[in-house]
């Protein structure tokens, strides 16, 4: 027997609950008569924002209790940007559903400048992300790097008081808030890579429920499963943590899976590049290939491996 309600649980941030809202009015359209409820709840990694994530435990700790709760049976599903899903999910948890992916692109934000080459020297640029700090050096050096946690609210009002000259941002979280506007520039595939899964949403819950699993996969998209999981399958195979700057970008096009990585160093700006084609129905093992690559390039020395 079908459930009458399922039950989302999801961080409080504005763009946490945009995107359980738009799972669940999803569903109902999906599944007539069903019901849907949120449970927004904080989590470690919403509440510790004077420390940078990757030396507090790293993405992970954005899931965690929400997992809880579906274990305890407060919640059927969780709601997430799939960039904040480790590599490796917990026992007992699946993604059943991966929704049709948004702008992956990351959003250059000033208010005084148009884009990452008219910055001056020595400006001060805004992102916590190791990714996104390692091509930040790479292609300017002379920018002062300054950490940036928060929700997208926090981050654009800490711009907006004069903290930074520009921050980074994701486009898909500003254009889910409305906030379009804000962005002044695109940094983009092939030259800029994104996080794994980035503009992803995907629902996690527990792999032993069919029924839930069968209403949520309704809403699954198949090719934009198949590219992120090129991406986190790359990810997985060096080694899946979110305190090392990995960027991935995979495509789907006429004749298969195109995957580009990237490894960095947020430090000095050295960038590991490698890319590799793949049939459709290979995409884990497409993954795999360019993560051999880049090891072989001596990504293990900047992964710690």
């Amino acid at each position: 027997m079908n459930p009458s309600t399922l039950r989302i649980a999801t961080r409080k941030s504005a763009l946490a609950l945009w995107q359980a809202e738009h799972v669940a009015a999803l569903l109902r359209a999906a599944h007539p008569g069903l019901a849907v409820e949120l449970v927004p709840m904080s989590t470690r990694g919403d509440e510790i924002l004077d420390q940078p994530l990757a030396s507090i435990g790293g993405k992970g700790l954005f899931l965690k209790e929400l997992e809880v709760a579906m274990l305890e049976g407060r919640a059927d599903l969780a709601v997430h940007s799939l960039k904040d899903v480790p590599a490796q999910l917990e026992p007992g948890f699946t993604l059943p559903a991966m929704l049709p992916r948004a702008d992956a692109a990351d959003a250059f934000v000033s208010n005084d400048w148009a884009d990452l080459a008219a910055l001056p020297r020595g400006a001060r640029v805004g992102t916590s992300s190791l990714r996104r700090q390692a091509q930040l050096r790479a292609l300017r050096p002379d920018l002062v790097l300054l950490d940036l946690r928060g929700n997208v609210g926090t981050r654009l009002g800490k711009l907006d008081a004069g903290h930074y000259d520009a921050i980074v941002l994701a486009c898909a979280g500003l254009e889910r808030l409305g906030l379009a506007a804000r962005i002044r520039s695109r940094l983009a595939a092939p030259d800029w890579l994104p996080a794994p899964g980035q503009a992803a949403i995907t629902i996690e819950a527990r792999d032993d429920n069919p029924t839930v699993l069968m209403l949520l996969a309704a809403l699954d998209d198949a090719d934009t499963r198949l590219t992120v999981s090129a991406e986190r399958a790359m990810n997985h195979a060096l080694g899946g943590s979110c305190t090392v700057p990995v960027g991935a970008w995979c495509v789907l096009g006429e004749h298969g899976l195109h995957l580009r990585g990237m490894v960095g160093d947020a430090a000095s700006g050295r960038l590991l590049r490698a890319e590799a084609s793949s049939p459709g129905d290979q995409a884990l093992a497409l993954g795999r290939e360019v993560a051999a690559a880049l090891l072989g390039q001596g990504a293990g020395e900047l992964l710690g491996l």
